[in-house]
C-alpha cells in the first residue's frame, strides 16, 4: 500500500507559491534533489504540480523567458494522484498510463498527506518480490 510507503518515507512535501518563479522553482529541485514540486495555495489547496519535464518543454519553446514564469502559469493543473490505500501496482500502473513520474497522495478528504515518485514505487515493488522470493525458498525447504 502507498500508505506504507509514506511511514518509512514520511509526508514531507515540497512545495511552491503559484507565484513563484520557475528561476526559483529550479533552485529548489535541485536543493531537495527532486524532481518535481506541489503548487499549493494559500490555504494548503493544491492547485498543480511543476516538474523538471514541464521546464524543460518550456524552455524549449520560450527559451530564458521560461524563468520569468510563475509557477501558476506553467504548472499542470490536471493532478492524477493516489489514496494511502492505493495499491503499488495500481500507482505504478497509473504512472505508465499517464506518462508521469510523481503522484500526490490524498486522503479521501483530499487532504494531502504526501507524495511518491516512481523510484518511491519501484523500490518498493523490489521489496515485495524479494519478500515474495524469500518465502517462496522457505515453503520449498520446510515442505515435503
Amino acid at each position: 500500500m502507498i500508505g506504507s510507503i509514506l511511514k518509512h518515507k514520511g509526508g514531507q512535501v515540497i512545495s511552491v507559491a503559484p507565484h513563484d518563479s520557475v528561476a526559483s522553482i529550479t533552485r529548489t529541485l535541485a536543493q531537495h534533489r527532486i524532481g518535481a514540486v506541489l503548487v499549493v495555495e494559500r490555504d494548503g489547496t493544491v492547485s498543480g504540480i511543476v516538474s523538471e519535464r514541464d521546464i524543460v518543454r518550456a524552455m524549449a519553446g520560450g527559451g530564458e523567458a521560461t524563468f520569468r514564469m510563475s509557477a501558476g502559469q506553467l504548472m499542470t493543473r490536471v493532478l492524477h494522484t493516489v489514496t494511502p490505500d492505493s495499491t503499488v501496482q495500481e500507482g505504478l500502473q497509473l504512472m505508465t498510463d499517464r506518462r508521469i513520474r510523481h503522484l500526490p497522495v490524498l486522503e479521501a478528504g483530499g487532504k494531502l498527506v504526501g507524495m511518491i515518485s516512481i523510484g518511491d514505487l519501484v523500490k518498493a515493488r523490489i521489496a515485495e518480490a524479494e519478500h515474495e522470493a524469500e518465502e517462496l525458498k522457505h515453503y520449498v525447504a520446510t515442505a515435503g
